[in-house]
């Protein structure tokens, strides 16, 4: 300030010689005012002046400012400790604070409001605050549990439940869907899409409706010119090229030959037709059946309609002219696979079916994994159950026949593996261990002495199908990422590769030999739930989606 004043003092001294004073151009300074700005801390209209501005820690200043602006308080914004700007800018436009509740803390309170409608404000300096309503918390402490039940009933009214008996106002286990009013509605703007065509002819649906029908009504719809050629054959006709020996080398896929979007709610299976393999059956959550011809054109020959609900799985016989859909409409169907008719509709005490497989030389035996954990075998000749199979102690995922059909294996949610002799209900071998995950997939090695099955601890376990039924711990494939989704794992025909699809929507493929990964690459936007391996190509694999897309590679 000194240096200032003297400054002044020679600039008036010198004006006082009689010199002319100097002229400087005064900075031009525009001032707008702006309505939206935020209050400023410490400034007091009138007593300071914002026409010059100074940052924090300048040094420097390229004009001469005045003695009042250079002693002005700090003023401006402030941070959550009162500071003016003093921290690290983090962003361009200043200092971004993190605020957020950590995982453990959140999910604590989300538990807690779902289950007593009241938990703690998560708003900043909110500390002490609730949110919900004490009405809410009291209301839901008072919920009541059903009763126990009786210890000598096992099924039906009255049936012992213990400590899985559920709240009286549940509706777990109870069948939901549309009432009889808004199928009715859907039949008859149905029927108008359609126009005079019927029911046979082509489909006018709009895009996005999904095709659910009453549940005791079935039709089907084909997808060509003509269902016969011109010597009488339908697509049932294998092929020439299918009637020679399979390939004895298989090699990983290369490139995307042919994708269908098949279905508008996503698929849930694919199967190719056992032995030829020119067919592919697909399933999805529009309630649909699809087939497809894998040979020459590689187009959609033909829809099977009659679900009300999405289909979980599908699965041929073993001569593949039938197959039965399950569906959570609580319905399996037996479908003739060359004129789409439903032949049997198969229901037990409204359960719902997760998985029904032919047995490999019965095509009139059917066995159905339910979810009130049975398994129950049908004879589709008297249209019966003749036999159940009920020690899982959760809902049974899949079922797969081994040893020539003697024998088959089930797993279930209870995290368990139960072998049974085909006929007796009793199983002959249980496999569980309190470090094991649920194996809600399970495909047979073409050699028939090994399954694979996809574990929900991101790995494809092995376990030994010959006399001793036992796990192989020295073999696993990992890499893939399946926790939580029941991907459904194919093994090639000649035994050399394991392929599955996972989380991401990748594909991986792993060597059965060494279980080293051989490649993996991303084929669809979201899970990729099943793939399935060509009986008799070297290297032609069809995957499936839930974005709702079919993918064949080769």
């Amino acid at each position: 300030m000194d240096a200032l004043n003297q400054y002044r003092s020679e600039s008036s001294a010198s004006e006082s010689d009689g010199e002319q004073p100097r002229k400087y151009a005064s900075p031009v300074v525009r001032q707008y005012k702006v309505d939206t700005a935020p209050d400023i801390t410490g400034y007091v209209p009138g007593q300071h002046e914002l026409t010059n501005y100074i940052a924090p820690g300048q040094n420097t200043m390229q004009y001469n400012m005045a003695y009042k602006d250079m002693v002005q308080p700090l003023v401006g914004p402030v941070d959550a400790e009162g500071d003016f700007g003093n921290k690290t800018r983090n962003l361009a436009s200043g200092t971004a604070e993190a605020q957020a509740v950590d995982e453990q803390t959140f999910r604590k309170q989300e538990r807690m409001f779902r289950q007593r409608g009241i938990a703690a404000d998560p708003s900043i300096g909110a500390s002490g605050a609730m949110v919900g309503t004490q009405d809410a918390a009291h209301n839901r402490s008072k919920r009541r549990r059903k009763a126990k039940g009786d210890v000598g009933v096992v099924s039906g009214e009255n049936a012992y439940q213990g400590p899985w008996a559920g709240f009286e106002d549940d509706t777990k286990g109870q069948v939901s869907g549309p009432t009889a009013e808004q199928l009715e509605e859907y039949e008859e703007r149905m029927r108008q899409q359609e126009g005079p065509a019927g029911p046979a002819g082509p489909s006018k649906k709009a895009k996005g409706v999904m095709a659910f029908t009453a549940g005791q009504e079935e039709r089907t719809l084909f997808h060509g010119k003509s269902e016969r050629d011109y010597q009488g054959r339908t697509y049932m006709h294998v092929p020439a090229e299918q009637r020679g020996e399979a390939a004895s080398k298989c090699f990983v896929p290369k490139r995307l030959v042919r994708e269908w979007k098949a279905h508008t709610g996503g698929v849930s299976a694919i199967r190719f037709i056992p032995e030829s393999g020119h067919l592919l059956l697909s399933s999805g959550m529009d309630g649909l059946v699809k087939l497809f011809d894998m040979q020459s054109s590689l187009q959609q020959v033909r829809t099977f309609i009659g679900h009300a609900k999405a289909v979980r799985d599908i699965s041929f016989a073993g001569d593949g002219r039938t197959f039965v859909s399950s569906s959570y409409d609580t319905f399996s169907k037996v479908w003739d696979t060359e004129t789409g008719a439903c032949k049997h509709r198969l229901a037990a005490g409204g359960a719902v079916p997760y998985v029904a497989r032919f047995h490999p030389d019965n095509p009139h035996a059917i066995i159905v994994g339910q979810g009130d954990r049975k398994i129950v075998e049908w004879d589709t000749r008297a249209n019966e159950v003749v036999q159940e199979y009920n020690q899982h102690q959760g809902a049974v995922n899949s079922l797969t026949f081994f040893d020539e059909g003697r024998r088959f294996v089930s797993t279930s949610d209870d995290k368990s593996m139960r072998v049974w002799e085909y006929g007796i209900p009793v199983p002959i071998k249980l496999v569980a261990d309190p470090a094991m995950h649920s194996v809600p997939a399970v495909a047979l090695h073409p050699g028939g002495r090994w399954l694979v099955g996809q574990s929900m601890d991101n790995r494809l376990v092995v376990y030994s199908s010959g006399d001793r039924f036992r796990p192989h711990r020295r073999k696993q494939f990992k890499g893939h990422s399946t926790a939580g989704f029941a991907c459904q794992p194919a093994v090639s025909h000649d035994g050399g590769i394991v392929v599955s699809g996972d989380a991401e929507g990748r594909v991986w493929c792993w060597d059965w030999q060494t279980a080293r990964i051989l490649d993996s690459w991303r084929a669809h936007s979201k899970v990729a739930i099943c793939a399935a391996w060509h009986p008799r190509e070297a290297s032609r694999v069809a995957t499936c989606s839930w974005d709702g897309t079919i993918k064949y590679w080769e």
